[in-house]
């Protein structure tokens, strides 16, 4: 948290080295708007690699879940998005998107996840959910009638949780889950331009690495899309999104160490409303 406040005050700082004049300002691109929100389909690849082990005795066996455990590699998930323009220069975004997989195969090969061995042949199920929560802050240290561009930080709190158990099993049988919620602070840059009356270009990208207590972390996230403007508050996008998170937690008596990423299209659809306060301050 320490970290987030000091780079927002940093933003806020070196802000007035970057001043344009008012009519720059209140002249922005047409995808500026007071409110906008986003619903749309994310169709994520996924690589995941599972680490679980008794702490300090047992390694558990690090499991590929594509190859190891047979999960599809492309899943579908829905999400959704709000952005408040407090300001010209200033925006607060919410995100939320949730990745549920889930899947049972036959072991290839011996696994030891937790206080458990899976011997070859067994047959699994096993799941792997990821509810994902982002909020930040951006400023635009460039606002110029066609475009903009400024830093933001924010933080994604990434929930996991991640389970195996023997197929058919009663509860508590040969089974373990592990789950951790871990809060990783990111810093970015953003930006976005207006070709036409119609097209537009926006970018993202986020980086940060921290530990805090038992859990360590480091997430990359990147987005890019082309948004269409159909009505004045109604517009279509299409884009590419990605992220790959690294998380090292000790729980009660087990080590889990996570490493996990997807890449993929994105469709949304946006509906935006509310006075613009800039052109009237």
């Amino acid at each position: 948290m320490k970290t987030l406040l000091a780079c927002i005050l940093l933003v806020i700082a070196i802000s007035p080295v970057y001043s344009q004049d008012s009519t720059q300002l209140k002249t922005a691109p047409w995808f500026v708007q007071r409110f906008k929100v986003s619903a749309g389909l994310f169709i994520p690849v996924n690589n995941t690699n599972i680490q679980v082990g008794l702490t300090g005795t047992v390694r558990g066996t690090e499991i590929d879940f594509e190859d190891d455990l047979g999960f599809n590699k492309t899943s579908v998930t829905f999400l959704g998005d709000l952005q408040w323009r407090a300001s010209r220069r200033s925006r607060f975004d919410f995100s939320y998107y949730f990745i549920n997989r889930k899947s049972t195969h036959t072991l290839d090969r011996d696994l030891i996840f937790g206080e458990d061995t899976f011997h070859v042949n067994n047959e699994v199920s096993s799941f792997f959910n990821t509810p994902i929560f982002r909020i930040s802050y951006g400023y635009a240290l460039l606002a110029r009638p066609k475009f903009e561009a400024g830093l933001l930080v924010g933080v994604h709190v990434v929930g996991t949780k991640v389970g195996m158990s023997l197929s058919g099993a009663v509860s508590g049988e040969r089974s373990t889950d592990f789950n951790v919620t871990a809060p990783l602070p990111d810093f970015g840059i953003w930006g976005g331009y207006e070709f036409s009356k119609h097209f537009a270009l926006n970018a993202e990208a986020d980086y940060f690495a921290l530990t805090i207590n038992d859990i360590t972390g480091k997430i990359v996230a990147y987005d890019i899309s082309l948004t269409y403007r159909i009505l004045e508050s109604f517009r279509v996008a299409l884009g590419y999104s990605g992220l790959d998170c690294k998380v090292d937690a000790v729980k009660d008596n087990l080590t889990g160490n996570f490493k996990w990423g997807y890449n993929g299209p994105v469709i949304t659809a946006t509906y935006t409303f509310g006075r613009k306060k800039w052109l009237t301050d």
